[in-house]
Protein backbone atom coordinates (compact mmCIF):
# COMPACT_ATOMS: atom_id res chain seq x y z
CA UNK A 1 0.00 0.00 0.00
CA UNK A 2 0.94 3.49 -0.64
CA UNK A 3 0.19 6.50 1.21
CA UNK A 4 -0.48 9.77 -0.48
CA UNK A 5 -0.50 13.48 0.99
CA UNK A 6 -0.70 16.66 -0.87
CA UNK A 7 0.44 19.91 0.17
CA UNK A 8 1.10 23.46 -1.07
CA UNK A 9 -2.84 24.52 -1.93
CA UNK A 10 -4.22 27.74 -0.88
CA UNK A 11 -6.32 31.38 -2.48
CA UNK A 12 -4.01 32.85 -5.39
CA UNK A 13 -4.83 35.01 -7.76
CA UNK A 14 -5.30 34.79 -11.55
CA UNK A 15 -1.57 34.46 -12.97
CA UNK A 16 -0.22 33.75 -10.12
CA UNK A 17 2.08 30.40 -9.54
CA UNK A 18 1.22 27.79 -7.21
CA UNK A 19 3.52 24.34 -6.20
CA UNK A 20 1.40 21.44 -4.68
CA UNK A 21 3.45 18.39 -3.54
CA UNK A 22 2.34 14.90 -3.24
CA UNK A 23 5.05 12.60 -0.21
CA UNK A 24 4.55 9.30 -0.36
CA UNK A 25 5.32 6.57 2.13
CA UNK A 26 4.87 2.72 2.60
CA UNK A 27 5.88 0.90 -1.17
CA UNK A 28 8.41 1.77 -3.00
CA UNK A 29 7.74 5.07 -4.58
CA UNK A 30 9.87 4.51 -7.20
CA UNK A 31 7.67 1.49 -9.09
CA UNK A 32 4.62 4.00 -9.36
CA UNK A 33 4.24 6.18 -11.97
CA UNK A 34 2.26 9.44 -10.69
CA UNK A 35 -0.78 11.60 -11.64
CA UNK A 36 -2.43 14.73 -10.69
CA UNK A 37 -6.59 14.95 -11.17
CA UNK A 38 -8.45 18.11 -9.95
CA UNK A 39 -12.20 17.62 -9.23
CA UNK A 40 -14.14 21.33 -9.32
CA UNK A 41 -17.41 21.50 -7.50
CA UNK A 42 -20.15 19.10 -8.92
CA UNK A 43 -18.22 17.81 -11.99
CA UNK A 44 -16.12 14.90 -12.10
CA UNK A 45 -12.84 14.28 -11.48
CA UNK A 46 -10.22 14.75 -14.24
CA UNK A 47 -6.58 14.04 -15.66
CA UNK A 48 -4.05 17.04 -15.14
CA UNK A 49 -1.12 15.45 -15.54
CA UNK A 50 0.87 12.04 -15.06
CA UNK A 51 4.89 11.15 -15.34
CA UNK A 52 6.60 8.16 -15.62
CA UNK A 53 8.38 6.44 -12.71
CA UNK A 54 11.67 7.44 -13.98
CA UNK A 55 10.26 11.09 -14.54
CA UNK A 56 11.12 10.91 -18.39
CA UNK A 57 7.96 10.53 -19.28
CA UNK A 58 5.08 13.09 -19.09
CA UNK A 59 1.46 13.67 -20.30
CA UNK A 60 -0.61 16.75 -19.84
CA UNK A 61 -4.06 17.67 -20.29
CA UNK A 62 -4.47 20.62 -22.66
CA UNK A 63 -6.12 22.56 -20.34
CA UNK A 64 -2.93 22.58 -18.44
CA UNK A 65 -0.33 21.80 -21.30
CA UNK A 66 2.33 24.50 -21.07
CA UNK A 67 1.27 26.15 -17.76
CA UNK A 68 1.75 23.02 -15.72
CA UNK A 69 4.64 20.80 -14.87
CA UNK A 70 4.57 17.75 -13.02
CA UNK A 71 7.82 16.60 -11.78
CA UNK A 72 8.78 13.79 -9.06
CA UNK A 73 12.07 12.64 -6.59
CA UNK A 74 12.28 9.56 -5.72
CA UNK A 75 14.80 10.33 -3.52
CA UNK A 76 12.57 12.32 -1.53
CA UNK A 77 9.51 9.69 -1.90
CA UNK A 78 7.49 13.26 -3.85
CA UNK A 79 6.14 14.45 -6.73
CA UNK A 80 4.91 18.05 -7.56
CA UNK A 81 2.90 20.33 -9.60
CA UNK A 82 4.32 23.22 -10.45
CA UNK A 83 1.64 25.68 -11.26
CA UNK A 84 1.83 29.19 -12.98
CA UNK A 85 -0.80 31.19 -15.30
CA UNK A 86 -2.85 30.01 -12.94
CA UNK A 87 -6.85 30.74 -14.06
CA UNK A 88 -10.15 30.80 -12.34
CA UNK A 89 -11.11 27.68 -13.94
CA UNK A 90 -7.93 25.95 -12.86
CA UNK A 91 -10.11 25.78 -9.15
CA UNK A 92 -10.51 22.65 -7.56
CA UNK A 93 -9.26 19.94 -5.39
CA UNK A 94 -6.20 18.67 -6.36
CA UNK A 95 -5.31 14.97 -5.76
CA UNK A 96 -2.03 12.74 -6.62
CA UNK A 97 -2.42 9.54 -7.45
CA UNK A 98 0.21 6.38 -8.06
CA UNK A 99 -0.31 3.41 -10.52
CA UNK A 100 1.79 0.23 -10.16
CA UNK A 101 3.24 0.98 -13.65
CA UNK A 102 6.51 2.25 -15.33
CA UNK A 103 4.47 3.75 -17.55
CA UNK A 104 0.92 4.01 -19.56
CA UNK A 105 -1.25 6.74 -20.81
CA UNK A 106 -3.44 6.36 -17.63
CA UNK A 107 -6.10 9.47 -17.95
CA UNK A 108 -8.94 7.43 -16.14
CA UNK A 109 -9.29 8.12 -12.33
CA UNK A 110 -9.96 3.74 -12.14
CA UNK A 111 -6.79 3.11 -13.16
CA UNK A 112 -4.66 4.46 -10.67
CA UNK A 113 -4.45 2.13 -7.09
CA UNK A 114 -3.92 5.17 -4.41
CA UNK A 115 -4.98 8.58 -3.80
CA UNK A 116 -4.51 11.53 -1.32
CA UNK A 117 -6.77 13.03 -0.16
CA UNK A 118 -6.62 16.32 -2.35
CA UNK A 119 -5.66 19.62 -1.23
CA UNK A 120 -8.14 22.74 -2.36
CA UNK A 121 -6.91 25.30 -5.16
CA UNK A 122 -8.50 28.21 -5.20
CA UNK A 123 -7.94 31.20 -8.36
CA UNK A 124 -10.03 34.11 -8.10
CA UNK A 125 -10.25 36.53 -10.87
Amino acid sequence: QVMLVESGGGLVQAGDSLRLSCAASGRAFRNYMVAWFRQAPGKERVFVAAISWSGGLTDYASAVQGRFTISRDNIKNAAYLQMSGLRSEDTAVYFCAVRATAWATSVRPSEYAYWGQGTQVTVSA
